[in-house]
């Protein structure tokens, strides 16, 4: 058998997408991921990747062992949480989620829910699952729901926001996350508004698109979950209102039944989901 650890590191680095997000789940280095994903290469006498370093996609023996080795994986951690009798939830989120809807509102979990002891872990912008987590929150289609089983938290809406300082134009410049590209097309689907003409700007996060918005730097397209505390402070104005696109904020279990504690904190998240504007 070829080395556990190399096989880790590919299972994680083909299910997450790169090795950048499978040294994430790992807390390892992109570097060491990388090593041990070659050595497990040269071990086997197979390529396992294949095309440019930045858009690498699994070879036909790649996928055929990913398919094998991602239930092990998963049976394993269960396996061991069982033993364990883990009482900790942990949940994987997207950073944007977390910084800016639910870490503000931690604390009324701690008062609400004493004893409920919670783990956050970033969450890759395509992801359904993470290896460890026991549910995943994010923003998905109705139809991805319905097929993953989901529990929906909310309906999700987005606005065309700003600061009150910056005057729109033609040429006001749009502000874009780099892992939220279809943002300015899903505004202009669901609102039947044009995207606009000004220059995009990009930054990596949706969080940091809330901060350059608020800063005056440009205007933004934003789920209403993100930004409802800067709408209802003042910090952003939305002169278009917001609009449905289709999605919802979910909770995903990722095995079996959710426990008693997980409905517990499913029904507290439901509730702070914002209402709708």
């Amino acid at each position: 058998m070829p080395s556990l650890t190399g096989l880790r590191a590919f299972e994680a680095m083909a299910r997450t997408g790169g090795a950048t997000r499978a040294a994430q789940e790992l807390n390892v280095t992109h570097g060491a991921v990388s090593r041990q994903v070659k050595a497990l290469e040269a071990a086997m006498g197979v390529r396992l990747f294949e095309g440019p370093r930045h858009r690498l996609q699994l070879t036909p023996a790649g996928r055929d062992l990913l398919s094998g080795l991602t239930p092990a994986f998963d049976a394993l951690d269960v396996a061991v949480r069982q033993v364990r009798g883990r009482t900790q939830i942990h949940l994987a989120i997207h950073p944007s989620l977390a910084v800016k809807w639910l870490i503000p509102r931690l604390s009324d979990l701690n008062s609400t829910l004493p004893g409920m002891d919670l783990e956050l872990a970033d969450l890759a912008p395509q992801a359904m699952k993470q290896r460890g987590a026991d549910l995943v929150l994010r923003i998905l289609t109705q139809e991805a729901a319905e097929a993953a089983k989901a529990e929906v938290l909310a309906e999700n809406w987005i606005g065309l926001v700003h600061a009150p300082s910056l005057t729109l134009a033609d040429d006001t410049p749009r502000l874009a996350a780099t892992t939220h590209p279809q943002g300015w097309r899903d505004w202009a689907t669901a609102s039947g508004r044009p995207a606009g003409d000004g220059p995009v700007r990009r930054l990596e996060h949706l969080h940091f698109i809330v901060d350059a918005a608020v800063a005056a730097l440009g205007v933004a397209v934003l789920p209403w979950i993100v930004v409802a505390d800067d709408v209802k402070a003042g910090r952003l104005t939305a002169p278009f209102g917001f609009v449905r696109d289709g999605g919802v904020v979910a909770a995903l279990r990722q095995s079996g039944e959710p426990t008693m504690r997980e409905r517990r904190l499913i029904r507290w998240l439901k509730a702070q989901t914002p209402p709708a504007p």
